[in-house]
Order: C-alpha cells, then sequence, then structure tokens
C-alpha cells in the first residue's frame, strides 16, 4: 500500500510541475544586451552598409595578435562595411581600456613601409590602407581606393568617435624622450607586455627586463654610420630604485654575434640600451640624447585667496596698527583729561580750598657765617 501511494504523489507532483515547464518554454528570451557601437551610422557621404558586426573577444579581430590585444588591454571592436555611390570602405575598429593600450596596439600594427599621416592622434597609410587612433580607439580603414578627400573623410571620421576623455585619454610620457636623429620613421613600438616583446624576433632576453616590475617599453629601430642598423631599447620602471637594479642586466648583455655595440645608460628611472650595427660614437650620440626630466604637474586650482595674498595681509596689519595707536591716544586723553577733571570735582565738592599748584621749596642750604 505505500509504495502505490509514493508512486500516486510523485505522479500528482509531476502534472503540477507540467504547466510550470511549459510557460518556461514558451516565455519569451530577454534579448542580449550589446555594447554602444564604435562606428556612426554615416559619415562624409559613407553610409553603413548592413549590420556591423560587434565582439569582446580579441581572437575574432585578430587571431594571430590576440595574445597582444589582451596585454594592450583589449575591450571590443567592431567591423563594418560602408557604401559611397560605387565605392566602398570596411573599417575595423577596436577600443581598449585606454590610450596608452591604444597606443601600442597602434605601433604594433604599424608597418615600416607606412607614410605618416595627419588623422586622429597618429596615423599612417600604405596604399589603400590607412591605421589611426583617437585617445582609446584604433581605427584599420581599407579603401577599394583612395581619392584626394580620402584623408578629410577620415578626420571628420575621427571626431564622430566615441574616444575616452581625461586621464584615460592621456599618452604616455616615455616617448617624449625619444631621440628623433637616426631614428628611422614609423620602426618605433611602445609594448605593455612580453608578447609584444617576442614578436619583435630579437635577441634581447625578456629576462633583461624583468616584466613583473610593470615597465614601459618603447623600441625603435636606428641608423649608424657603419654598415647595416641597431636598435633602441628604452625602459622605464615606476622608480629610479627599480632601474638602478635593472641596469646591470642591460650592461651584462655580450655584444651581438655579428659584431657591432651593446651600450647601455641610465637616466632617471629610464633605461636606454643601443645594440647592433653602429659605431660607438654614434651609440654614444643616441644615448647622450637621451635624458630624464621630472617634471611637476600641480593640477589643482592655484588661485589666491584673501588670506593668501600678501597685499591684505600688510593692509590688514596697518590697520590694526592704527587701531592700537588710536587705543594709546584715547586712554592717555581719558587719564590726562580725567585727572584733571576729577581733582576740580573732589574740591568743590568737600569744600575745600584747591591749591594753586605752586611747588613746595625747601630752602636747605647752609647759611655762610661772616668772620667776626
Amino acid at each position: 500500500m505505500k509504495p502505490l501511494l509514493s508512486n500516486f504523489a510523485l505522479l500528482a507532483a509531476a502534472l503540477l510541475a507540467m504547466p510550470l515547464l511549459l510557460a518556461a518554454q514558451t516565455a519569451p528570451t530577454a534579448p542580449a544586451k550589446t555594447a554602444a557601437p564604435l562606428l556612426p551610422e554615416a559619415f562624409a557621404g559613407w553610409e553603413l552598409s548592413g549590420t556591423a558586426q560587434q565582439g569582446t573577444e580579441p581572437h575574432k579581430l585578430d587571431a594571430t595578435s590576440a595574445a597582444v590585444l589582451a596585454e594592450d588591454r583589449f575591450k571590443d571592436y567592431e567591423i563594418a562595411t560602408y557604401k559611397n555611390g560605387g565605392r566602398t570602405l570596411t573599417l575595423r575598429a577596436a577600443r581598449f581600456a585606454d590610450a596608452e593600450g591604444a597606443y601600442a596596439a597602434f605601433t604594433f600594427f604599424r608597418q615600416p613601409r607606412m607614410r605618416q599621416e595627419e588623422i586622429g592622434t597618429l596615423a599612417a597609410s600604405l596604399n589603400e590602407r590607412v591605421l589611426f587612433f583617437v585617445a582609446d580607439i584604433v581605427v584599420d580603414a581599407q579603401f577599394d581606393h583612395l581619392t584626394g578627400m580620402s584623408g578629410s573623410q577620415l578626420r571628420e571620421l575621427a571626431k564622430l568617435l566615441p574616444a575616452a576623455k581625461g586621464s584615460a585619454a592621456e599618452l604616455p610620457a616615455l616617448p617624449n624622450y625619444l631621440p628623433r636623429k637616426r631614428l628611422v620613421p614609423q620602426t618605433s613600438r611602445y609594448l605593455i607586455g612580453p608578447a609584444a616583446f617576442a614578436a619583435l624576433n630579437s635577441d634581447l632576453p625578456a629576462t633583461a627586463i624583468d616584466f613583473n616590475k610593470s615597465p614601459q617599453i618603447l623600441w625603435s629601430r636606428i641608423d649608424g654610420t657603419a654598415p647595416g642598423s641597431a636598435e633602441l631599447l628604452m625602459v622605464s620602471y615606476p622608480t629610479h630604485i627599480i632601474a638602478m637594479q635593472q641596469l646591470a642586466a642591460l650592461e651584462q648583455l655580450p655584444a651581438p654575434l655579428d659584431g657591432g655595440v651593446s651600450l647601455a645608460k641610465r637616466s632617471g628611472p629610464i633605461l636606454a640600451l643601443v645594440r647592433g650595427q653602429i659605431s660607438n660614437s654614434d651609440a654614444q650620440r643616441v644615448l647622450g640624447a637621451i635624458n630624464y626630466d621630472a617634471n611637476v604637474t600641480w593640477n589643482e586650482n592655484a588661485g589666491r585667496s584673501k588670506r593668501d595674498n600678501i597685499g591684505n595681509l600688510v593692509v590688514a596689519a596697518l590697520t590694526l596698527a592704527g587701531i592700537f595707536i588710536l587705543l594709546a591716544l584715547g586712554s592717555g586723553a581719558v587719564f590726562g583729561f580725567g585727572k584733571h577733571f576729577l581733582h576740580h570735582l573732589w574740591f568743590k565738592t568737600t569744600g575745600r580750598k584747591m591749591d594753586d599748584g605752586a611747588m613746595i621749596r625747601l630752602d636747605l642750604e647752609e647759611h655762610k657765617q661772616e668772620p667776626k
């Protein structure tokens, strides 16, 4: 009897749960939340064709460079195709956590053969491809063919991008110390992590940098009077002490196997290394142009208040001195005139005669005796 009752209870529970299961299956699912679009629907005569592709996984944007994008603090991307009459333009936009990551990604994808352009923060072009970035957004534009207005059209696009503001749009300071002479154009790379450093295919060991100490790295190629070329590595550490500790690792690096020099220098928290086919004098000139300058920026309101104004302090001091002078004169007048009037009033009320104020003189001089 008990097994029969238990089976009946299970059957009843299943019948009661059946409507709930059917309701859950037929209930409309909430639409997936999509990120805010990076690219506009139209700009400078170009109109969006079809639906833009969005995503947050770096390997879907570039499978071969996914590790580098992740190091650069990649956030999301958008790929869109635009039409302008019979012309076609494909835009690939990537957003990063800040301008530092965008700058690192821009220098990674920039090619030495590219020509510098005036679009956004930095830009470079090669044939129908134009690469630029604005604050935290990098855009790779591919035209079917270029015209004289392609540059101005991309400049208008750069103004419409939802770029970051404030501290997230600040660029790293290390590129400001990069020497301009002997530098091969469009070869500088700003590196954040070991994946981007490994992509350089350099013989420099990553242990000489120590990525665990949060360094900022700038790599460039330089030319010298000797045949061939050399590389310049600049590493900025958070403190001077860390830079002093890491200098020995760079100084102990052996010279390249194919000859050349390997010279290192420290300037503040920045380490610089010149290595490759370059003369010793040229390497010294390059290192001599790298000098750290600590600039202190005060971003609070420096306006003077009334309390901080020296003029107000002088006026207040003179006013206080004047008050003390008036108090001294007033108390002196009260004491002098008060004593005079109180003296007359006392004699008048008591009925006594008031002396004339003559001085009482005692003649104590001894009289000389006349001779008899």
